[in-house]
């Protein structure tokens, strides 16, 4: 029997609260969410990122009826949970991004996160009231939902030129108080700046890996006071290595010596049985 929304919804807000972190694993379509699930992954996530790259476009063009039908083919390829990198809610308006919401859970996630990046190079943060704002507007839209749909509140300021520890804090605070079940400050830098989050919030923390020299180990991270663990576009941009690394040996020497390092056709068919 398929798992009802219901019942993901239930078993991914669980894991929060559980005695360890979590990893939850970033896919890019039903293929690699197929294998992460196989390989024990227990919670999937989209990126932002990695689905724009799939359809050959940088981060932040992919409209919301575009993310949202990439989303529902991730969460129809397994029974985990999935939660969603709503970047902005694809609007700056609170009522637009409450309807985001609700077509997100349409779609079949169980959890999603709303940034306070406005996506213009010269005001790159919304102001904290209106982020707060909208925030809460998606926290009321989840909230009428018939399952508990885990909201995650992300403060940009780190990836956008704001490295204002003090100001992070306050945003993730206001996004608390706004009702936000899940935190996150993506590109914190170090574990003693994790910490010092962790500790300055009572909802779970998400810290974002992926970026070289300000990713850690899944134990030092547990030990800072995060909760959940995700991977951004690192894995999606780890299978594009491989690709690039084959792609330009062929080219440039001639050879196929990648054959001998890549996963058999029936190996990795064996992850696609239903």
């Amino acid at each position: 029997m398929p798992t009802s929304q219901s019942d993901k919804a239930v078993t991914f807000r669980a894991l929060h609260q559980g005695p360890r972190a979590f990893v939850i694993a970033n896919a890019w379509d039903g293929g690699s969410a197929r294998a992460l699930a196989a390989l024990g992954f227990p919670a999937l996530a989209t990126s932002s990122g990695a689905q724009a790259g799939v359809l050959g476009r940088r981060d932040g063009s992919v409209s919301r009826d575009e993310a949202l039908a990439h989303c529902h083919t991730i969460v129809a390829a397994t029974d985990l949970p999935v939660s969603a990198d709503l970047e902005k809610g694809f609007s700056n308006a609170p009522e637009a991004v409450a309807e985001t919401i609700r077509l997100a859970a349409a779609a079949g996630l169980v959890g999603g996160s709303i940034e306070d990046a406005t996506g213009e190079k010269t005001t790159p943060l919304y102001d904290l009231g209106h982020a707060t704002e909208r925030v809460a507007a998606a926290v009321q839209a989840a909230r009428a939902l018939p399952f508990p749909f885990t909201l995650t509140a992300r403060a940009e300021g780190f990836l956008r030129g704001n490295t204002n520890l003090d100001d992070a804090i306050r945003r993730l605070q206001a996004y608390e108080n706004a009702g936000a079940d899940v935190l996150m400050a993506p590109g914190l830098p170090d574990l003693a700046t994790v910490r010092a989050v962790c500790a300055a919030v009572s909802k779970p923390f998400n810290f974002m890996a992926g970026i070289k020299g300000k990713s850690f180990t899944v134990a030092e991270l547990e030990a800072a006071g995060a909760r959940r663990i995700s991977l951004a576009t690192s894995l999606y941009r780890a299978a594009m290595s491989g690709m690039l690394d084959a792609a330009r040996e062929v080219r440039d020497k001639g050879t196929f010596g990648y054959l001998d390092r890549a996963i058999a056709t029936p190996e990795w068919n064996a992850f696609m049985q239903a």
